[in-house]
């Protein structure tokens, strides 16, 4: 994306640039997200300008600054990027979220006064496939626990804090970035809550269990002083150098933990979100209130789940009941 992006004439160079900042300091969006729109976005503007970085394909057609072509951006452009897209393999949920991000894009470059009119808004895409979240069943994941539990009674401080993120992340349904940007005061062990800063830095209280507790309790106190270092700050879960825990490092551990679990369905953290999610549900919490507990925007998102625990419901039926079949 880099690449691609140096190469865009200097308007649309620095319309990219405007476009970041307000994504990032206007939206609030995670550097992750930002990332994500940016790469749509950058891929439109060099269909628009005939922009490539392949070698092959000769040399670059010649600008001024690229104005006057940004200002062709229209309803055909759009069509005929999307289609640029399919041909080259593209699945339809990606299709469909690169219109997202186009549609997203020229509805802020028609309020900047960029184009005269907003080609977004005619743009439809095809819808995404929403396929069912890999989740756990509830046994599995208690055996999930166990697992780490086992490997923190050695008293490695990383085993015990392995144990208590994954307890964290089962027992409150939060995502992995928000995890990774705890700090210690965000947790309110009197009153089992933990403070989350979520997209678009939208803050929620998210309560968690005994479980949870115990497992974090003994991470703090045995745990992370043994690989706290003075440029910790105030990080709740460390690395194993000091520094506040990656994304890349909960993944590895989840997938790991996981893979101890016989039978069980590789997942990561969001996986674990997934699940946490689905017990809720089955165990009798209403959609409002997960909703609210996982930080989603709209109901539509947190309905999702609800397919998972009806599909499970069906199978159920078809296997036992006389007259299913």
């Amino acid at each position: 994306m880099e690449r691609l992006r140096s190469a865009l004439p200097q308007h649309a160079a620095e319309v990219v640039g405007d476009y970041e900042d307000h994504l990032r300091d206007e939206r609030g969006l995670s550097q992750h997200t930002v990332r994500a729109y940016l790469g749509d976005v950058v891929s439109l503007l060099a269909f628009l300008h005939g922009v490539t970085t392949d070698d092959e394909c000769g040399e670059q057609p010649e600008f001024s600054d690229g104005r006057d072509r940004f200002e062709t951006l229209d309803i055909g452009v759009l069509r005929a990027w999307l289609a640029q897209q399919h041909e080259q393999g593209r699945s339809r949920t990606t299709l469909a979220r690169r219109a997202a991000s186009a549609r997203t894009f020229t509805a802020w470059a028609h309020r900047r006064g960029l184009l005269a009119s907003d080609p977004g808004a005619r743009l439809a895409a095809p819808r995404p496939q929403r396929r069912l979240p890999g989740v756990l069943r509830r046994d599995e994941a208690g055996e999930l626990m166990q697992v780490t539990a086992r490997g923190a009674e050695e008293g490695h401080p990383l085993a015990l804090r392995d144990h208590a993120l994954i307890e964290l992340l089962y027992a409150t349904g939060v995502r992995i970035s928000e995890l990774c940007g705890l700090d210690i005061d965000d947790a309110d062990f009197e009153r089992r809550i933990v403070r989350v800063l979520g997209k678009g830095r939208k803050q929620r209280m998210v309560p968690f269990g005994l479980p949870a507790e115990r497992s974090l309790r003994s991470w703090l106190r045995q745990g992370r002083p043994a690989v706290a270092t003075h440029d910790s700050g105030p990080a709740l879960f460390l690395g194993a150098r000091g520094g506040r825990v990656d994304p890349r490092t909960v993944r590895r551990v989840v997938h790991e933990a996981v893979a101890a679990v016989p039978g069980a369905v590789d997942i990561g953290p969001h996986g674990l979100r997934h699940s946490a999610a689905t017990h809720m549900l089955d165990g009798g919490a209403d959609l409002r209130s997960v909703q609210e507990l996982l930080g989603h925007a709209t109901l539509a998102t947190t309905q999702l789940y609800t397919h998972v625990t009806v599909d499970r419901l069906k199978a159920i039926h078809d296997q036992t009941h006389p007259r299913a079949r």
